[in-house]
């Protein structure tokens, strides 16, 4: 999926705090493309396309309603991000709901938090943890960063570096806290004021709806790969988020079995 010199992931990197086994890129460059999910507006990609991937999953929010989890799993939908918090005083009000549901279809789920640069990464961090119990975690917290420029409330955009200090602090906490390393779920624009060459040790869930992450993240090694936000998922009305795993399903579940554990048990 990525060049040749990010195929084998640096030893280093595995045994870093990721709490990873690590997912292999090779794998997948030789699978024969299988439309899995129908998308509203499909994007050519290239010879690089997501249905190469073997592992599918999707994020959402309130705004996905109503959700049939056991239509989703039979679907093909291996994991689902879903939005927790936002800044120091916002919570989904689907959360709930959605992570309990999904833990009962059997699907692999992490919360994520949107993050406010308008509010200390202190108090991001205490709102996170008063709201999301350990339990609703069973794949890494995702903190996502990127500009809101039609927020209501917040539109401040920082330096690079107080932006990348912010991070980390809210990270640690996280990562103290839940005993997982969070991911970090970032926007080409973001990622390029602020992350380029930055937080090398963090898996990387990044949004590319256009063009293949080589492209638009030329030199940032991912895990996760957000396709499109017109996908079509069985169990869910609407327009939902569709994302990739970049590494095998056999990867993919050695990751997850460990990121499963909780390093501070």
């Amino acid at each position: 999926m990525r060049r040749l010199l990010f195929c084998v992931l640096p030893l280093a990197i595995m045994l870093a705090g990721c709490t990873s086994s690590g997912y292999d890129y090779l794998e997948t460059a030789s699978i024969k493309p299988k439309m899995r999910f129908k998308d509203t507006d499909p994007q050519d990609f290239g010879p690089k396309h997501p249905q190469q991937n073997q592992v599918h999953g999707i994020d959402i929010s309130k705004w996905q309603g109503d959700i049939d989890w056991g239509t989703v799993k039979n679907s093909g939908v291996a994991f689902a991000f879903i939005k927790a918090t936002e800044g120091k005083d916002r919570v989904d009000p689907r959360f709930d709901e959605y992570w309990r549901e999904a833990r009962a279809a059997g699907i692999p789920h992490a919360p994520y938090h949107f993050y406010y640069f308008c509010s200390s990464a202190d108090q991001q961090a205490d709102w996170f943890i008063r709201n999301v119990p350990k339990e609703a975690m069973r794949l890494p917290p995702v903190l996502d960063v990127e500009w809101n420029a039609e927020s209501k409330t917040c539109r401040y955009r920082p330096d690079a570096e107080t932006v990348r200090a912010e991070m980390q602090r809210f990270m640690d906490r996280l990562e103290a806290y839940y005993g997982k390393r969070p991911i970090i779920y970032t926007s080409v624009d973001f990622h390029r004021d602020n992350l380029a060459g930055y937080f090398q040790d963090y898996h990387f869930w990044v949004r590319s709806v256009a063009k293949h992450p080589e492209v638009t993240y030329s030199d940032r090694r991912w895990a996760f790969w957000q396709y499109t936000s017109t996908g079509v998922i069985p169990g869910i009305n609407g327009p939902t988020d569709i994302n990739v795993f970049a590494g095998s399903a056999k990867n993919w579940n050695n990751w997850v079995a460990a990121v499963s554990k909780d390093r501070n048990s």
